[in-house]
């Protein structure tokens, strides 16, 4: 067959090998995260054939469960799964264990020993062990030392791996001693930091675009590239998390894990080889090359009044429940943050997330330059720098390009056109699967590629830890508000604005 009636089918899902025997323990496992997210991604894996063919999943949360009363919680939310089936359920139903019990007490621990070794036996699993603390992060150095104690995190007849949640720590000093908590009873190869925006096929079908591809690479750096423009907006509040979200932020809640990791899949150099180490060395460069972002000129800060979100009014956010009336706690924030390295010296990088925006997405646009000299006549010079390569990770996975075409008729008249590439058209799937799916997968799979390093960590609150001292002592008393339903304060078009550009979305 010639090149020209080559077709290659890619319906479907691709095929991979499942992970060794194992337990996945889950602390938490009552909470949001376990309930919404942590059972259905096992449930879809079950159903996928991803997961051992002998495995377990062991809850642990504070209520007075049985296995049964935990396995018709788990159904409810299981139920909203794409895949769900009575017969499916029937057949993962009976991998579900519970045990109940505070974090905080040695019982529990003894407990969760005595299952562990019930369970392993009765189903023929081999001493695997993957711990998932779905937990608030103050509570990951006295369950580690809990699970040392009780002899819970060693073995020499299999692993021991423990996924964390972010944020990890508060501040820089809070998560280099939390790092040191932790390393005094595993090893780095033992933990496993998520951030799940790592685990979305679209941020790793980005490296395959522009590694795989030759076509992109070579203008990938600053004399091709204009700006690029990282969003994460949510159009939903704070919720039942006011206790967490209150005390975090946005700046510690998103711009210091999600954005930033965006920020350097966009940026990195290309690594030797897709693995753990290469490709986190390369991740860890373009930290360190982020220029100091001054405060009160490179960075915006809101929180959300009252407004209308699809129609519907919505609360402020000092109105939400269990929010203090005075709260200066930010929801909104957008920074230009630019990199002092060869690729990307003078290309600013425009970073923004908050809640209440009008719609929920998540996108990562790349500003090409318009050409040097154009040959054709044109009135509206705008469309000169209509050349955008978008990324987009939610909701409709996928890459948009658009770029100047020909307009039909007898005069040359250029008009913006896109190429859409989509992953439920493309590939014949209902919807991409989860973040989660894919990091449990390769958790069980010891695959840290994904999952965020220490060293990442630290370079990541050096860089944000001066934004949060300056706003919580100096400019706090002055934070601006936007109305929920808008693109936040105007401030947030005036970073742009200044440099001559505007947002993508908004």
């Amino acid at each position: 067959m010639s090149e020209q009636g080559f077709k290659v089918d890619c319906s479907g899902m691709a095929h991979s090998t499942p992970p060794d025997p194992c337990v996945v323990v889950i602390f938490g496992v009552a909470g949001d995260l376990g309930r919404t997210t942590l059972v259905p991604s096992l449930y879809a894996l079950a159903c996928q054939k991803l997961l051992p063919e002998s495995c377990a999943i062991l809850g642990v949360a504070r209520r007075d469960w049985d296995d049964e009363t935990f396995r018709n919680e788990m159904r409810q939310w299981a139920q909203e799964s794409k895949d769900f089936s009575d017969q499916s359920w029937g057949q993962f139903a009976p991998c579900l264990y519970f045990v109940g019990g505070d974090f905080g007490a040695s019982a529990t621990y003894t407990t969760l020993r005595q299952r562990l070794s019930e369970i392993q036996a009765a189903r023929r699993i081999a001493d695997n062990v993957l711990l998932h603390l779905a937990v608030p992060p103050s509570s990951y150095g006295g369950i580690a030392q809990q699970l040392e104690a009780a002899s819970l995190l060693q073995s020499q007849h299999g692993w021991r791996r423990i996924i964390l949640e972010k944020p990890f720590g508060y501040d820089a000093a809070s998560s280099r001693a939390l790092d040191h908590q932790l390393l005094s009873v595993v090893s780095e190869e033992q933990l496993y930091r998520v951030d799940h925006y790592l685990g979305k096929e679209t941020v790793q079908n980005m490296l395959v675009f522009r590694f795989a591809n030759p076509s992109f690479e070579p203008i990938w750096n600053r004399h091709y590239i204009d700006h690029v423009q990282i969003t994460v907006a949510e159009s939903e509040g704070i919720g039942t998390r006011a206790s967490y979200y209150d005390s975090t932020g946005v700046v510690r809640d998103m711009v210091q894990n999600h954005l930033l990791q965006l920020l350097c899949m966009t940026a990195m150099e290309p690594p030797l080889s897709y693995d753990g180490v290469a490709l986190r060395n390369e991740t860890v460069k373009v930290l360190q090359a982020v220029q100091s972002i001054d405060p009160q000129h490179d960075c915006v800060l809101g929180q959300y009044g009252a407004g209308e979100i699809d129609g519907h009014e919505v609360p402020a956010y000092r109105d939400e429940d269990s929010v203090p009336a005075d709260s200066t706690t930010p929801t909104f924030a957008a920074l230009k943050l630019t990199l002092d390295n060869w690729r990307w010296a003078g290309v600013p990088f425009y970073l923004r997330t908050g809640k209440r925006l009008p719609q929920k997405c998540a996108e990562i646009t790349i500003h090409f330059k318009p050409t040097p000299h154009l040959m054709f006549p044109i009135e509206d010079t705008e469309r000169l720098h209509s050349t955008v390569l978008t990324f987009c990770l939610q909701p409709d996975e996928g890459i948009v390009y658009t770029f100047l075409a020909k307009q039909p008729g007898p005069d040359i008249c250029l008009r913006p056109v896109t190429m859409h590439f989509r992953y439920d058209l493309t590939f014949g799937i209902q919807r991409p699967p989860s973040a989660y799916e894919w990091l449990l997968h390769d958790a069980m799979q010891g695959d840290q590629t994904l999952f965020t390093r220490s060293d990442w960590i630290y370079e990541a609150w050096a860089r944000v830890d001066p934004l949060l001292t300056y706003w919580e002592t100096k400019a706090a008393h002055n934070l601006p508000l936007y109305a929920a339903g808008t693109w936040g304060p105007p401030e947030a078009e005036e970073l742009l604005a200044r440099d001559g550009r505007a947002w993508h979305l908004g």
